[in-house]
C-alpha cells in the first residue's frame, strides 16, 4: 500500500506517519523540498532521529545546500524507492504537492537534450536575457551560470494532466484557520529557542546564497536581519507572515491536484485523530 500524508506546516503530519508506520510495518519518504538538504533541520522542522522511532526514513538530508535538486530529480529518487519497496507499506510524508504528483502520476519530464548547446561564448546577462525568454517567471539567479545553462538545455515539462501510475491513498490534515495560524506563530518561537539563529547564521557566515537558503522560509528573513536590512522582530514577524502564506498555497494544491481526504486534528488528544485515520483505512481496505 502506498499512502500519503499531506497538510499545511504544523499540523502533526510527522508524528502520524511515524505511528501508522509503526502500525503498518512501513517505510516514510519525505516529499518535503527543503527537507532534502543536509543541515537545513530547525528552520525545516526536520524529523529527528529520536522522532524517528527506528522507522527507516528516505530521502531526507540527501543533498548540500550548494547542490541543486529539482522536482525531476525526487521524480526518480522517489520511483526507484517504490520499486525497491514494492513489496512494503509505504508511507509519504511531506508538504511539498509537486513532490507527490510528480513522484505517483504520470509527470513526464524531458531530461537535458542530447546534444547539448556550448554556451560558453554567452556572458551571464546574455544567458539570462535567453532563460526569461523561455520562462519569464523563472527564479534562477543571474550569476548562477550552471543552472541557467542547464535550464537552457532542457525542454519543458508535459502540459497534459497526467494520471495515477500507482494506487495510492492521501490523507490530508487540517484545521480551522485561526487555530492554525496560532500553531504556526508558535511554531517560529520554538524554533527560535531550539537553535534557528545560529542554524542560519552558520550558512550566512559562510557566505553560502544558494537556492533552498534564498528560497526557504526562516532562512531568506534572518539573512535580511544579517545584512542589517531589517530588524530580528521584524525578520520573525516575516517568517510567521510567510510561512501564514505558504499554508494557504500547500491547501490550494492540495484541493486542486490531489485527491484528499481530510482530517480535522484533535490537538488536545493526538491518538483520537490517529484512530480516526486508521479506522478509516481499515475500512477503506475492508470495502476494495
Amino acid at each position: 500500500m502506498i499512502l500519503a500524508i499531506v497538510g499545511p506546516t504544523g499540523v502533526g503530519k510527522t508524528k502520524l506517519s511515524v505511528e501508522l508506520a509503526k502500525k503498518m510495518d512501513a517505510v516514510i519518504i519525505n516529499c518535503d523540498a527543503m527537507q532534502v538538504y543536509k543541515d537545513l533541520n530547525i528552520g525545516t522542522a526536520k524529523v529527528t532521529e529520536s522522532e524517528k522511532e527506528g522507522i527507516p526514513h528516505y530521502l531526507f538530508d540527501i543533498r548540500d545546500v550548494n547542490e541543486d535538486y529539482t522536482v525531476y530529480d525526487y521524480q526518480k529518487d522517489a520511483r526507484r524507492l517504490i520499486d525497491h519497496f514494492k513489496d512494503k507499506n509505504i508511507i509519504f510524508v511531506g508538504g511539498t504537492g509537486l513532490y507527490l504528483k510528480s513522484a505517483l502520476y504520470d509527470y513526464r519530464f524531458y531530461d537535458e537534450v542530447d546534444n547539448k548547446k556550448d554556451y560558453s561564448n554567452y556572458s551571464n546577462e546574455e544567458l539570462y536575457k535567453m532563460v526569461l525568454k523561455k520562462d519569464p517567471d523563472s527564479k534562477i539567479h543571474p550569476n548562477n551560470r550552471v543552472r541557467m545553462e542547464r535550464f537552457l538545455n532542457k525542454t519543458d515539462i508535459t502540459k497534459i494532466e497526467p494520471k495515477p501510475l500507482y494506487e495510492h491513498v492521501i490523507i490530508g490534515l487540517t484545521t480551522d484557520r485561526d487555530i492554525l495560524y496560532e500553531r504556526i506563530n508558535k511554531r517560529v518561537d520554538v524554533m527560535m529557542e531550539n537553535g534557528l539563529l545560529d542554524e542560519v547564521k552558520s550558512f550566512y557566515d559562510k557566505k553560502i546564497y544558494s537556492k533552498p537558503l534564498m528560497g526557504g522560509i526562516g532562512y531568506k528573513e534572518l539573512y535580511d536581519y544579517f545584512d542589517g536590512k531589517v530588524s530580528l522582530e521584524e525578520a520573525l514577524d516575516k517568517i510567521k507572515q510567510n510561512s501564514r502564506r505558504y499554508a494557504k498555497r500547500q491547501y490550494t494544491f492540495f484541493n486542486n491536484q490531489l485527491d484528499v481526504k481530510w482530517f480535522d486534528v484533535d490537538f488536545d488528544n493526538f491518538n483520537n485523530t490517529i484512530n480516526e485515520v486508521i479506522n478509516y483505512l481499515e475500512d477503506k481496505n475492508d470495502r476494495s
